[in-house]
């Protein structure tokens, strides 16, 4: 058994892996995490110390079978999985499983880990194996049982209170509150009116503009001047101290020197990508984990890339040798710095990723991956290549000018102007890259005339522009990951995760590349600040996130931290579960009465959505009801909108065959009901204003559909040979019967087809059986647990090795 046994996470590895290591080793991949804490109420008993009861993943039930086979021809086991927190978890959730089954008897087991796929790396990680990092396990471990305690809480308080199937979580919260409390806001933003004055001049067949900076012995502010009272008495005394001309007064030339970014975080990655790319941080790290993982481009597969979660900005010696080569020979020598660029890590957690993201051989240049990778593969590497190489070349250099100019009248100067002007002399390092937060403009040169002091400027006109001030913008993806980093929220591996559950939970919206919060995201938040604002505050949640950096690092106790946070937390719980009201949690908004019977109208969200509401529950007649348009909020809702809402059902007269016609909207959507039956309305139909004809055409439509599905009919027992999606089959409406294959459906009998049905089981008893065998293999595995506990309970200490998340570490 001459065989070593490597266990990675993503498939895509092997084969790579393989190749540089050769014919002794086998690559095996765990397809993601393996065992996660069991999905109810209890996975973490803080009466047990917190203790964590887990179960195998079904979906990588059959890699662990694949992995446990493999090794049973295997003398050493290597665990190299990705090289953080995450993958240390996964790697020590393997090694237990493993050992639970007896498979590592007589087997050596070495954890290692590379941060790029390339043959040295890969080499030299397997030359210089290590231990688990129980600190790191117990980090993750740490996460996940917060998260678990904090979704399991809350979730279920949220579904009462407001609505089924919300979520609220440790991290996505504050990422939520973020979000709403810009747009309250935009909403409250009150635009102030300013004016701003320029001079347009001329000289040397050149125009160019001036802006006033000091009228009357004063400093002009943003806000001096604010009417446009104010703007036309300044422009007329500045037209009349001018009488056509300006002169010169200063003149200061300067050198300015700019110095490239730090290379690629997966943050700074993530906000550049969406802003030069338009890639969400979904599409980002997708194509980034194939650079990393490896593609094949001419010689087999290899890795592109660094591993690309990473808040480190420093770069291995090595990789800074190969930049500054490749640099002098594409760019000339004098591009590349006497000294070597070194760029400070901020994060104190620089030991879980020892790199920034960064190409594994700058020698590869993007040009050589057209038609070799994916186009969005290939834009990406582009990006990292060019601010990596960026990062080590010279600074730029531009000379700035800045001119003073003054109107002045016998009396004394009435106006004073500046004029700026740059231009970049040596492009340095934005030959290849530009950060992507510049505007076209500050790329741009700015070229003024030649000017000296004394010059007299012909002025063509004083130009006075409105403005009015602007709310901050909505967060875009780039700079929500942004805010994310700097209030300390979540970490690399987790900022395209708390957007992605944002959207899926449907608590924003995206709109022209801007998060909007939709109804429920604003009451899901309003509800979580005003009763659980110490754990959605920002500080909270960025402090929790530096102790199970410290955890990681050796620095805290887990079982403390976990400890500090239930009690008061689970006090919380259960008081507002008693104390608020569901009314109070919905936060119905009053808009006035309805003119017709002077009954209060009302909006507030309901269990299927926001509606609006006539009268109260307490009055005798019953309120009426009706939900809200697409694009209406509760928030912005006025009462005619709101009344427009109650003209529903509309009664659109009768079919050709004496039908009642009429539309309405219900649970699923809008629809035309004609008689007793129904038919949905297309995107494009609008209830409110739908016409008869249309209603009519979409009947004919579902008619003829309906007679099309209609094989048989046998209307005096109530049995019907229908067209399914899956193929004709009989039906009495409580029970549906499968046609027998070579069997004409239209020659059956009457006979035939109840026959057919008394063996076909009641309608929705397939489902209900299949989860009482589900549910009897629940109870069977639970009482089997059951009695594994109780033996492990015997071992003592066995127990607490397999329920903590860390064997031996962390117990005070």
């Amino acid at each position: 058994m001459s065989k070593k046994l490597i266990i990675v996470e993503s498939p895509a590895k092997e084969k790579t892996i393989e190749k540089y290591l050769g014919k002794d080793f086998k690559v095996l991949a765990t397809y993601g995490h393996v065992r996660d804490l069991i999905s109810k109420d209890g996975a973490v008993d803080p009466a047990d110390g917190f203790s964590m009861t887990y179960q195998i993943i079904d979906r990588n039930k059959k890699h662990v079978d694949a992995i446990e086979k493999a090794l049973k021809k295997a003398d050493a086991l290597y665990l190299a999985t990705d090289p953080d927190r995450e993958g240390e978890a996964i790697s020590w959730h393997l090694y237990e499983l493993l050992k639970e089954r007896n498979a590592l008897n007589g087997k050596s087991v070495h954890r290692v880990v590379f941060h790029e796929i390339t043959k040295n790396a890969v080499r030299e990680a397997i030359e210089n194996p290590r231990d688990l990092d129980f600190n790191l396990i117990n980090a993750q471990q740490t996460r996940r049982a917060l998260d678990h305690l904090v979704g399991f809480n809350l979730s279920p308080l949220l579904w009462k209170k407001i609505r089924p199937k919300l979520s609220a979580g440790r991290v996505q919260s504050p990422a939520l509150r973020l979000i709403v409390e810009r747009e309250k806001e935009i909403d409250a933003f009150i635009p102030q009116e300013y004016w701003t004055i320029a001079a347009a001049l001329y000289k040397d067949q050149q125009d160019f503009t001036a802006r006033l900076t000091e009228y009357n012995g004063e400093k002009i502010e943003q806000f001096s001047i604010t009417n446009e009272q104010q703007a036309g008495d300044a422009d007329a005394a500045l037209t009349t101290a001018a009488n056509g001309q300006l002169t010169v007064l200063t003149v200061d030339k300067k050198e300015r020197k700019r110095n490239p970014a730090p290379p690629f975080t997966t943050s700074t990655l993530q906000q550049d990508a969406s802003r030069k790319l338009g890639f969400g941080a979904q599409r980002t790290m997708r194509a980034a984990q194939k650079l990393y993982e490896g593609l094949d481009i001419g010689d087999g597969q290899v890795g592109l890339i660094t591993y690309m979660r990473t808040d480190s900005v420093t770069l291995a010696n090595e990789a800074i040798d190969g930049l500054r080569a490749t640099i002098a020979d594409k760019y000339g020598k004098d591009q590349v710095p006497e000294q070597v660029r070194v760029f400070k890590t901020k994060s104190k957690n620089a030991q879980e990723a020892h790199e920034a993201i960064r190409p594994t051989n700058a020698q590869v240049l993007p040009e050589q991956l057209e038609g070799k990778v994916e186009d969005d593969q290939l834009r990406l590497y582009r990006l990292i290549w060019q601010r990596t190489m960026a990062c080590q070349m010279v600074h730029a250099i531009y000379d700035t000018l800045a001119v003073d100019l003054v109107a002045e009248t016998s009396e004394g100067p009435v106006g004073r102007f500046r004029a700026n002007g740059s231009v970049l002399v040596q492009p340095g390092f934005l030959a290849v890259y530009h950060e992507g937060h510049e505007t076209a403009a500050d790329d741009q040169d700015r070229l003024l005339p030649p000017l000296a002091e004394g010059d007299v400027l012909a002025l063509k006109e004083i130009v006075s522009d409105q403005h009015f001030t602007e709310p901050k913008p909505r967060y875009s993806e780039a700079s929500l990951v942004k805010e994310l980093e700097e209030y300390g929220i979540g970490r690399p591996s987790t900022y395209a995760n708390i957007i992605s559950t944002l959207q899926r939970r449907e608590y924003v919206e995206i709109d022209r590349r801007r998060f909007f919060p939709t109804d429920i995201g604003k009451i899901v938040s309003d509800f979580l600040t005003n009763h659980f604002e110490q754990y959605v505050d920002y500080l909270f949640t960025a402090n929790m996130e530096d102790d199970l950096d410290a955890i990681s690092r050796g620095e805290k106790k887990w079982v403390p931290l976990l400890e500090s946070f239930w009690s008061p937390f689970k006090t919380r719980v259960m008081e507002k579960e008693e104390t608020v009201s569901r009314a109070e949690a919905l936060k119905k908004r009053v808009l006035g009465t309805d003119p017709e019977s002077g009954r209060e109208l009302s909006v507030r969200m309901g269990r299927y959505g926001p509606f609006a509401q006539i009268g109260t529950r307490e009055e005798e007649e019953k309120p009426k009801f009706a939900g809200l348009r697409k694009g209406q909020s509760l928030d912005t809702i006025g009462v005619e909108e709101a009344l427009e809402l109650f003209k529903l059902p509309r009664d659109l007269g009768e079919t050709p065959e004496g039908e009642a016609l009429s539309v309405n909207i219900g649970r699923f959507g809008p629809y035309v009901r004609y008689d007793n039956k129904f038919v949905s309305l297309k995107k494009e139909d609008d209830p409110y204003t739908i016409e008869y004809e249309r209603a009519l055409e979409l009947v004919r439509d579902k008619k003829e559909y309906d007679a099309n599905r209609l094989i048989r009919d046998f209307p005096d027992v109530g049995i019907q040979i229908l067209n399914g999606r899956w193929g004709p089959y009989i039906t009495d409406k409580e029970k549906n019967a499968r046609v027998p294959k070579d069997t004409d459906p239209k020659t059956l009998t009457l006979e035939e087809c109840q026959t057919l049905l008394a063996e076909a089981p009641v309608r929705g008893r397939r489902k209900k059986a299949a989860a009482k065998k589900t549910g009897e293999k629940k109870a069977a595995a639970k009482k089997k647990s059951k009695k594994k506990k109780a033996r492990k309970k015997k071992a003592g200490k066995k127990k607490a090795a397999k329920k903590k998340p860390a064997p031996d570490q962390g117990d005070d």
